[in-house]
């Protein structure tokens, strides 16, 4: 189906909820279960956020205790009875489970290893492949980062130096320091794994809120995006001077980020239909997509050409920063709601996760024959950030609504 189409079906249902979501008025209590503990919710659950959240949220019981285990992390005012009879109650939502997980088959064999993380709620965000083969992983709600042996099953943790920093995205320094956004902090951390020791680097501009996604360059200095206050900015780790620029288009939620072979940064604009690339001196040029595009994550293959998970319609994308056009759109095998997310290349094979389609799927698409595969994430949880091993034999992965970081072996 067209995108034209597929809008006018479904009029991108993705994209006007939310909208409808943060201006309306919380919804009526009615469309809750019965029971004394919904006072307990709307006191605790409408410090950060309103009932439209929980209303329209898609967990099942097991999921639910994640996410009040991390809610209490980051400080929901509830005490352990109280927060026992919130999961119970939580979990009296229906769960709608759709849609289902469309399976196409396919050459590919993938086996996906997961791994239980020691802390409640920690809801691991971002994941980051090491040469040695290891893993670390970015504890959004008990603010951490996590480091797993795959060889051994052992995980170490890191607590931030400021706590509820909300480590969010992830990246490797040449001398194998790992460095992380503090989304709730508003700053740059650096761990020095050798000593343990945390740094941090707060915005120069207090409306830098919301660092999100990192890299870094050949030169060394670390590029990010900072989502809530629609700017990127560039770290010198040399100086510690930080650099800002604010995108031009309001509102645009610069999200995901990579580099082409010519070191020009490409970031993908998550709160519009928009990419954008920003050369050595932070000039901004943005490139549109089509009509109701929201990408949310993006990856590049040897050619220059990005891909790009439309989380609210439900594409595959395919865009030519040689020309700055896209190329073409592919409806991904669980439909229009399966809101697309992680994405990397490998061997210019692209895979991606399926968020909402259930169970979450991987997803692997073939850009030469144009096909696509799929395979079961057993406990699915949300795939936000994935990226490729060191040998290419694998994908990592951080299942964030089950608390469990993954491994699929690709063979």
């Amino acid at each position: 189906m067209s995108r034209t189409a597929l809008l006018g079906a479904v009029a991108c249902l993705g994209l006007i909820l939310p909208a409808l979501a943060q201006n309306a008025a919380d919804p009526d209590l009615n469309k809750l279960p019965q029971g004394p503990e919904r006072e307990i919710m709307q006191r605790a659950c409408t410090v950060c956020h309103t009932l439209e959240r929980v209303v329209t949220a898609d967990h099942d019981a097991q999921e639910w205790n994640h996410v009040v285990d991390g809610m209490t992390n980051v400080g929901a005012p509830v005490t352990p009875e109280e927060k026992a009879q919130l999961k119970k109650f939580l979990a009296k939502i229906p769960a709608h489970k759709e849609p289902v997980l469309k399976m196409v088959s396919g050459p590919a064999k993938v086996e996906v290893k997961e791994w239980d993380l020691p802390t409640a709620g920690t809801r691991p965000h971002d994941p980051l492949a090491m040469t040695d083969g290891t893993m670390w992983y970015t504890g959004h709600r008990s603010s951490l980062l996590g480091h797993l042996d795959p060889k051994t099953g052992k995980i170490t943790e890191y607590k931030t130096k400021t706590p509820i920093s909300g480590p969010h995205g992830l990246a490797a320094d040449k001398d194998g320091n790992v460095w992380y956004t503090g989304n709730f902090k508003g700053y740059i951390g650096k761990l020095d794994v050798k000593t343990g020791q945390f740094t941090e680097y707060k915005m120069p501009d207090p409306k830098a809120r919301d660092p999100h996604t990192p890299m870094f360059d050949k030169q060394g200095r670390l590029w990010f995006t900072v989502q809530g206050s629609n700017m990127v900015g560039r770290l010198d780790p040399k100086t510690s001077e930080i650099k800002l620029v604010t995108v031009k288009t309001p509102k645009a939620l610069p999200y995901g980020t990579v580099f082409d072979t010519k070191g020009t940064l490409w970031i993908d604009l998550f709160g519009t239909n928009k990419l954008a690339s920003l050369d050595e001196n932070m000039n901004i040029t943005e490139y549109p997509l089509p009509e109701g595009a929201r990408p949310r994550r993006i990856a590049i293959d040897a050619n220059d050409v990005i891909w790009y998970t439309d989380f609210d319609c439900g594409y595959l994308g395919k865009f030519d920063t040689k020309t700055g056009k896209l190329v073409k759109e592919y409806l991904s095998p669980s439909g229009a709601k399966s809101e697309p997310y992680g994405i990397t290349v490998i061997d210019g094979i692209v895979w991606y996760s399926e968020s909402h389609s259930h169970p979450n799927g991987l997803v692997r698409f073939d850009p030469k024959a144009e096909s696509f595969q799929t395979f079961v994430i057993p406990n699915g949880g949300v795939v936000r950030n994935m990226m490729p091993t060191a040998d290419k034999k694998g994908i990592v992965m951080a299942e964030s609504g089950e608390n469990k970081v993954a491994i699929a072996y690709i063979q």
